[in-house]
């Protein structure tokens, strides 16, 4: 349907159509020169020494397991409130995730203590998503993680941009993984990027991106190399020059369109504790600085979020659900599960709504967003 306000639009100007057409123009499509470029400006923005661009943000965080060599018998703890590509990507590697809780219904991020009680000999790394563009307590879970000798990787898919104790979100485990699909803060349509301070990491990143090969087409065009050979089971989790592009744009737009959803969210708390005060806004006084992804409200203990939802839907206003927890998914439901594992996400993931955020959403239409809320609740 034709949505009055959708839950999220593109940030698309004459600028991404130029350098698309810049890359057309030019006749080399597949992974180049714009990549390298691309990636360098990715990771001098994060801070990090490596940036690899690939196809999609669950791409990049199958190489992450990969790379930090996760396995069949390996045991990794991972959120269940997520999106299910981060615990697709442990299973792909035959290791098994480990569902943890949120922290608690102001702070939907998995719990450092929830974590610690789920450790044992059989884990070997701690996957962590930063919900909504709001940190996990990177300093807690990387004490953690060093005092058991563990592997952290970031799912840092809704997150980029954002930062704690002045340190962006996916710099501080062992690999952080974004994505650039087309509702996230910075979007190619589809695509990723993992980075990592790891240089023997980077260098498995490099080789298992492409097949395992050990010299790249663009390499062999530039006269830098003649042939290749393959060392490691690879794979093609390459990005081409286009998708590349865009990226270098909205790299660009991205602290200035992070700002203006960080002003928006702030619009939406201040209206809704007035218009609605029975709705929880998770992430007040939250620390760091968020990319503010996603707008999240959770709904009042008995509420029919069906009909809720529906109403909106009435006023031509998009929401979504985020998420409906990996645990519940029949194809998780092998994992086992303690009665007491889960119980905050499980009655979060209840009541959770998400509604409409992103760059060019305007001051009125909050307002209409707000009023509508408020209405679906009566």
């Amino acid at each position: 349907m034709g949505w009055k306000i959708p839950l999220s639009d593109i940030e698309f100007d004459l600028e991404e159509r130029s350098a698309v057409q810049e890359v057309l123009n030019s006749g080399w499509l597949t992974m180049g020169a714009v990549t390298q470029e691309f990636e360098h400006e990715f990771a001098k923005y994060n801070g990090v020494k490596h940036a690899f661009a690939v196809n999609n943000g669950t791409a990049a965080l199958h190489l992450a397991c990969i790379a930090l060599k996760l396995g069949p018998g390996d045991e990794v703890i991972v959120p269940s409130l997520t999106f299910v590509a981060s615990a697709n990507a442990i299973r792909y590697t035959g290791a098994t995730p480990v569902f943890a809780d949120i922290t608690s219904e102001n702070n939907l991020v998995v719990s450092p203590e929830a974590i610690e009680r789920l450790i044992t000999e059989r884990t070997r790394a701690i996957m962590v998503m930063h919900y909504a563009g709001y940190a996990c307590d990177m300093p807690r879970i990387m004490e953690l993680a060093k005092a058991h000798d563990l592997a952290v990787i970031e799912d840092a898919a809704h997150a980029v941009g954002s930062e704690i104790n002045g340190r962006k979100l996916g710099t501080w485990g062992g690999a952080g993984c974004f994505s650039f699909f087309s509702n996230k803060n910075m979007t190619t349509g589809e695509g990723g990027m993992v980075v990592t301070d790891d240089d023997a990491v980077a260098e498995q990143l490099r080789i298992l991106r492409s097949h395992g090969m050990t010299t790249l087409t663009w390499d062999r065009h530039q006269g830098h190399a003649w042939t290749y050979d393959v060392v490691a089971l690879g794979y093609n989790y390459r990005t081409d020059e286009i998708h590349s592009a865009l990226g270098r744009v909205q790299l660009g737009k991205l602290e200035q369109n992070n700002s203006r959803r960080r002003e928006l969210t702030t619009h939406y708390r201040n209206l809704l504790s007035e218009m609605t005060p029975s709705i929880l806004v998770p992430f007040q006084n939250h620390p760091g600085i968020s990319a503010c992804h996603i707008f999240p409200i959770i709904l009042p203990v008995g509420s029919n979020r069906l009909r809720f939802m529906e109403q909106m839907k009435s006023n031509g206003i998009q929401t979504s659900i985020h998420y409906p927890p990996i645990h519940k998914f029949n194809i998780y439901s092998d994992i086992l599960i303690h009665s007491d594992q889960l119980t905050v996400t499980d009655d979060i993931a209840n009541r959770e709504v998400t509604l409409p955020l992103y760059p060019t959403l305007t001051d009125d239409q909050v307002v209409l967003v707000t009023q509508a809320v408020r209405d679906a609740l009566k």
